[in-house]
């Protein structure tokens, strides 16, 4: 796992234990379900059009998807990389600040959300750096 997407796990887990707690007061629950995208396939199948993502019920939670390289994907698969870049606030970071995370969990549970609802149809392609990322990752299974 490339250092951006360790470091959007982390955030993921202090925002939503933070996030919990309030919401718990008022009855709701939340959940996360990790999926680690491994195959082209499967990133087709989850519509998975950038790394890292974070969705809530099913939505993104940065609207345009913006990249830069990223060195250690890069590491992992032998190619240049680009992974996602979050913007929050008019500031651009590499790894999601918790108050994104949880600004986004609590705009989806008080209809907040500026999203329409996802699609459930998969990708019909995958973005160029997936595509190069799968292949260069592959080069290495036997």
């Amino acid at each position: 796992m490339c250092t951006r997407c360790q470091g959007t796990e982390n955030s993921l887990k202090e925002a939503v234990t933070e996030v919990a707690r309030l919401l718990a007061a008022t009855g709701v629950e939340v959940k996360v379900r990790s999926i680690h995208i491994q195959t082209a396939e499967q990133a087709l199948e989850q519509r998975f059009v950038s790394s890292p993502t974070i969705r809530i019920n099913g939505r993104d939670i940065q609207l345009d998807v913006k990249e830069s390289l990223c060195e250690s994907c890069g590491d992992l698969c032998g190619e240049d990389v680009d992974c996602r870049v979050w913007v929050y606030q008019g500031k651009e970071y590499s790894v999601p600040p918790k108050a994104m995370i949880m600004d986004a969990i609590l705009r989806e549970v008080y209809g907040g959300s500026i999203q329409p609802p996802p699609e459930r149809d998969s990708l019909q392609e995958l973005p160029e750096n997936l595509k190069r990322f799968f292949d260069g990752v592959s080069k290495d299974r036997p």
